[in-house]
């Protein structure tokens, strides 16, 4: 059974910098059910440093893709997330790692580039910890990154916008 409803609580956030300020805007909810369409619209982004887009899926897990030219790189907080819904599927499939069989779905783990943040400060332990932190939200992690890297103001902003206060 795969869950392809979009909820309340789904939302895309793109982020790049912008005359050395970030930017954070919200990206329309039909682009959280697919990779494809995130990395699509994140290299549309007017940075020449690249741009991140920060993906929650109701309270099960968050992916971070982050594209910077022609790389594509994808970070899923839970791998496990891949048995039930079709974005971690396909970021599963775009890592080239086999989707979980039910007896392996004990632990929380996560996928992808552990060190898609390292160059901004978050490194593949913090980030790890985070993702594995069974109290947070997936929204609440990623609220927890951007303010760590510095952009938590226009996260905040681009939170509200996309599902409200």
């Amino acid at each position: 059974m795969t869950v392809a409803e979009v909820t309340s609580s789904d939302f895309c956030i793109a982020v790049y910098r912008e005359d050395d300020a970030w930017v954070a805007e919200p990206l329309p909810l039909a682009v959280t059910e697919n990779l494809a369409a995130i990395v699509g619209v994140l290299r549309q982004q007017p940075s020449i440093g690249g741009a991140m887009g920060l993906t929650a899926v109701g309270d099960d897990f968050f992916v971070i893709t982050r594209v910077i030219g022609g790389q594509v790189s994808v970070f899923l907080s839970d791998l496990t997330a891949s048995v039930d819904w079709d974005l971690a599927r396909q970021v599963l499939e775009h890592l080239d790692i086999p989707v979980p069989y039910d007896e392996d779905l004990d632990q929380v783990l996560p996928a992808g580039d552990l060190s898609i943040l390292a160059d901004l400060g978050v490194d593949e332990m913090e980030l790890c910890a985070l993702s594995g932190d069974l109290d947070l939200f997936p929204d609440e992690v990623l609220a927890s990154l951007a303010r760590r890297i510095g952009f938590g103001a226009a996260f905040e902003r681009a939170l509200d916008s996309a599902i409200g206060p």
